[in-house]
């Protein structure tokens, strides 16, 4: 069996790249040869190899195998903005051929793909390209990391109906805490679990942000997988 999943979110910072360093995780230790992929990323620094994000940094170390990293982030952007004014300021065109190459190759050194978006679903990239356009063409099942906080709720459902209105499948929700101040979450899971019609793969509490990819609880590969 071979595929993976497009991780969104409801909003930047609520915790995609976590997630994604799990199911890859998950997937090591079933002997499975996982990769993750960031196709766009900003607020990169400077490296020996040029312009490196900290997320494609932690999603290549919690891959099975090894790729190259202009393969699992083929567009790095310094300014810490929304990608379409970076590559803009840049004077770059984010190119769909060349996210789609790049994909292309760690589908042949991996049985598992895990594609980690940028911000939000709708994230545009420049006049004629947008995040969802890339997620339509890489064609897999999407997950939606929902950021447990106030205004989850509206948040989750925009996001789940412009997921559907683009014709991509769903394959489910994950609860991710990310204000340890927020009331009634047991509550607002229920109401989403009701309103979003999807299956709810997990749920994780607050963790504070000092790397999202240390003392990872376990994830539940078994919703995922048959």
């Amino acid at each position: 069996m071979s595929g993976g999943w497009f991780i969104t979110g409801t909003d930047t910072g609520v915790g995609k790249t976590r997630i994604a360093c799990m199911i890859l995780a998950a997937l090591a230790q079933r002997g499975m040869r996982a990769v993750g992929m960031k196709p766009v990323a900003s607020g990169c620094n400077v490296s020996h190899i040029g312009l490196c994000s900290g997320d494609a940094e932690l999603l290549l170390a919690s891959s099975s195998v090894s790729a190259d990293y202009g393969d699992i982030n083929p567009y790095a952007f310094a300014p810490p903005c929304a990608p379409a004014i970076a590559a803009r300021e840049a004077n770059v065109e984010i190119r769909l051929d060349k996210i789609l190459l790049h994909f292309r190759r760690l589908q042949q050194e991996a049985q598992w793909v895990i594609v980690e978006g940028i911000g939000g679903w709708t994230v545009p990239l420049g006049d004629r390209l947008s995040m969802p356009d890339v997620a339509r063409e890489i064609g897999l099942p999407v997950i939606l990391v929902v950021g447990m906080r106030l205004g989850c709720i509206n948040h989750a459902l925009l996001t789940a109906s412009a997921v559907r209105h683009a014709g991509i499948l769903l394959s489910g929700w994950i609860a991710n805490q990310v204000d340890p101040a927020m009331t009634r979450v047991d509550e607002s899971i229920i109401d989403l679990e009701r309103s979003l019609e999807l299956p709810l793969i997990a749920r994780f509490p607050y963790q504070p942000p000092d790397g999202p990819c240390k003392r990872l609880p376990e994830f539940p590969l078994h919703r995922l997988l048959p």
